[in-house]
């Protein structure tokens, strides 16, 4: 294990996980170098499997298989994304075991045409872990509106699930109450473990600072321009301190005696997305403990080779609500912020998903020909 992550865990209590996965990662073994230089566990959205699959030959020969039978090409790329899961969760399997299920976790998201519709999210959700069938897995819901229902639901189910796309404080804090309500339906069976139910909440950070910054600057102000670079920390920090709030109190204690586990704080797109900012920015300030980074390759690398390991996630608290109550005052409406990253998300992942399928289509019909 690196030094930088050995030391984010064991003095900080901050899990690392890749936010990435191919097919040549694990067929070279390098996805085990990865987890044994640190990373605890992994994650994969729709984007990641298209740039997976379209941008290598390393899926070619198992599609030309299962294209053969001329069915639903939307089953084929699941076919596809299955094999590499299942072959990642073997991976951190060991992970899991060592951690005593707290880490060694992969996630895969269901498809991203669900996220406004809750009964098939639902159903979604429940068939990939059971078709998928492995105890490391999550499975991404996202914390849309309507991902509420759902998530609330497969916790209730004993379902491992990672929330995905959260932009905002009020959403977040949805969040943690459907995954307390799930664990407190959950625990009706007195039979039930609930030390087997894993989640995490995943905030997206640098996104935040990519479309505040843009409209700071079109206000234009000093004022406006000083705040530049620090809302995504700042929300970052402050949703930190709502889930220590959350997550202690007599409602949480009853269910911790039951076995039940927190549910960490996760933060996502942590690649600094601007050039003028270092390139561990949101690394280095969100770290502290119960909480996961997922990081992209190239962050992840930058960390360890130059990362700073120290406890910032709940330093300097009173400065970032300084930074969220200002943000209003010189004219950013971070509810509207909020609303656009989550639409943008939605839509990205969308397009992404419609992208690779088409481009599926196309491959099996030349296969086919």
């Amino acid at each position: 294990m690196s030094k930088r992550l050995h030391e984010l865990y064991e003095n900080e209590g901050q899990s690392a996980w890749l936010d990435n996965l191919r097919r040549d990662y694990i067929t070279s073994g390098k996805l085990v170098d990865i987890r044994d230089g640190g990373a605890l566990g992994l994650t994969s959205n729709p984007s990641i499997f298209q740039k997976a699959i379209q941008g290598s030959s390393d899926y070619d020969e198992q599609f030309a298989e299962i294209a053969a039978d001329d069915g639903p090409i939307v089953d084929d790329y699941w076919s596809l994304v299955i094999r590499d899961i299942h072959a990642a969760c073997d991976v951190f399997s060991k992970v899991y075991d060592h951690s005593d299920g707290v880490d060694g976790y992969v996630s895969v998201e269901v498809a991203p045409d669900l996220a406004h519709d809750g009964p098939g999210t639902e159903q979604a959700a429940r068939d990939l872990h059971t078709r998928i069938n492995r105890r490391n897995l999550m499975v991404k819901i996202p914390g849309t509106e309507a991902g509420l229902a759902p998530i609330e639901e497969m916790i209730a189910e004993g379902r491992s699930i990672n929330v995905t796309l959260i932009f905002s404080l009020p959403r977040y804090e949805k969040v943690i109450e459907a995954y307390i309500t799930g664990l407190e339906r959950l625990a009706e069976d007195a039979d039930a473990d609930l030390s087997q139910v894993a989640s995490v909440a995943s905030f997206f950070i640098s996104r935040v600072d990519v479309e505040v910054d843009k409209r700071l600057e079109t206000i234009g102000s000093d004022e406006a321009l000083a705040l530049r670079g620090k809302a995504a920390v700042a929300q970052g920090k402050l949703a930190y301190k709502l889930f220590t709030e959350k997550f202690s109190g007599d409602r949480w204690e009853r269910l911790a005696a039951r076995g039940a586990r927190v549910q960490r704080p996760l933060w996502a797109s942590t690649g600094a997305k601007n050039p003028e900012y270092p390139d561990t920015l949101y690394v280095d300030e969100l770290i502290g403990p119960d909480t996961v980074n997922t990081l992209p390759d190239a962050t992840l690398d930058a960390f360890v080779d130059h990362g700073t390991v120290a406890r910032r996630v709940d330093v300097d608290v009173a400065e970032s609500e300084a930074v969220w109550a200002k943000l209003p005052e010189v004219g950013v409406d971070m509810d509207d912020v909020a609303a656009q990253l989550e639409r943008e998300g939605v839509d990205s992942f969308a397009k992404a998903f419609d992208e690779l399928i088409a481009a599926l289509e196309d491959k099996a019909a030349s296969l086919r020909s």
